[in-house]
């Protein structure tokens, strides 16, 4: 049986591939960018969504996803962490 190389599905085009691109970027300057793109992805599904009961575990997934590149832009850019009492 051959193995399966293709990458895994994406379940929400309209903002996952741009989230993906910045989880994967190496190189710091590149980062931020794609760290904005995302965001501003992720905020327009957001808002195309909010107001629809079905969209639930998409919601969750963009929590989870906003969640990550947080701790990316504080661990990797050195924005501060708001979470901090």
């Amino acid at each position: 049986m051959a193995a399966n190389n293709s990458p895994p599905k994406v379940l929400y085009p309209e903002w996952q591939n741009e989230y993906q691109a910045a989880m994967l970027e190496l190189n710091r300057e590149n980062l931020t960018t794609l760290v904005e793109t995302a965001e501003n992805a992720i905020y327009r599904r957001f808002q195309a969504i909010s107001q629809r009961p079905d969209h639930q575990a998409e919601r969750q997934a963009i929590e989870d996803a906003l969640a990550s590149l947080r701790v990316l832009k504080r661990d990797s850019l050195g924005f501060p962490d708001w979470e901090k009492k």
